[in-house]
């Protein structure tokens, strides 16, 4: 029998029991904004929710086929158990986690929360500029060679419309990556507000194998169909 994950609580299966038979029906991607959005109220990692959502699918213990008895074809019970739940007071110490305390915070969840002073919806889509935007474009930037970086190219239109940001903005956040490509040797002196956001995201992959960051990408890519 699998091992139960160590900072799963038993009442997290209504929960994901209700984001499995949201149409269509069946296990989410990792990455799929529903998956990430109860990730990041529970506090636990996308890939977690996706290896319990299998173990939810295939019905294999005594207590998983109780869970569909009782709740499995009756919408109406099931979305009253994660009302209450929902309504317990520091459910997963969710209000720390929405007044920005940063130690209760972990990396990947960082990656879905707004950059600091670049998170103007206006301008940058509806939950504004995300760490998951900068880690999108970095793989783009892999791909492409300095002179096509420009908003003109397919792929760059491409993957703003992706992202639901400008061209423009694409392209600036790859001249920043440029700064800091060492293999281009270019001049620093730069003045843009993704500097340093850029660079903690190089820092984390950009002289890993890029093969990584494409099977990341193409995971994240679920976020924002």
């Amino acid at each position: 029998m699998a091992t139960k994950h160590p900072t799963w609580n038993d009442e997290d299966w209504l929960l994901l029991m209700q984001l499995y038979l949201f149409k269509p029906v069946g296990v989410k991607p990792i990455y799929s904004r529903p998956m990430v959005d109860l990730a990041l109220e529970l506090h636990l990692h996308p890939q977690v929710l996706y290896e319990q959502m299998m173990k939810l699918r295939q019905i294999e213990t005594p207590r998983m086929e109780r869970l569909w008895q009782q709740y499995g074809n009756s919408p109406r019970r099931l979305a009253k158990g994660v009302k209450m739940l929902r309504q317990m007071k520091g459910f997963r110490n969710a209000d720390v986690f929405y007044d920005g305390v940063e130690e209760t915070v972990a990396e990947w969840e960082q990656d879905f929360m707004p950059l600091e002073g670049i998170g103007r919806a206006d301008a940058y889509g509806t939950r504004g500029m995300m760490p998951v935007h900068l880690i999108m474009i970095l793989d783009q930037y892999f791909r492409l060679t300095p002179t096509t970086m420009v908003a003109s190219t397919p792929e760059v239109k491409a993957l703003a419309r992706l992202l639901d940001i400008t061209a423009e903005t694409v392209v600036e956040v790859m001249d920043v990556f440029q700064i800091c490509d060492p293999y281009l040797k270019r001049d620093a002196m730069m003045v843009s507000e993704f500097l340093l956001p850029c660079r903690l995201i190089w820092q984390r992959f950009g002289n890993d194998k890029p093969e990584k960051l494409a099977a990341l990408a193409a995971q994240l890519k679920a976020y924002f169909v």
